[in-house]
């Protein structure tokens, strides 16, 4: 018998959201994963983006761990009050 580790994936084919044609105005969520240093990251490069973009208000979120998923209702929140997300890890 030949055990192959390779595995197969068996997961739906997911696409990319449409890119906006224009940033300038549109709302950014900045979601902190609480990893140690990751919201000066995101928090810094939010800052520079929406300088040089002129992109709309910003407004942060907070996940309850790094190591686990983000509750339904906090997605659900960031998406319907966001035009764009922004995460990271600043390790």
């Amino acid at each position: 018998m030949i055990y192959d580790p390779r595995g197969t994936i068996d997961a739906p084919v997911l696409r990319l959201a449409k890119r906006p044609a224009d940033l300038r105005g549109l709302r950014v969520g900045v979601l902190d994963n609480t990893k140690w240093n990751g919201w000066k990251l995101e928090d810094r490069i939010a800052t520079i983006l929406s300088g040089r973009l002129s992109l709309g208000p910003v407004r942060r979120y907070k996940k309850e761990s790094f190591s686990r998923d983000a509750r339904p209702e906090l997605l659900a929140e960031i998406a319907a009050e966001s035009d764009l997300v922004l995460t990271g890890i600043g390790d």
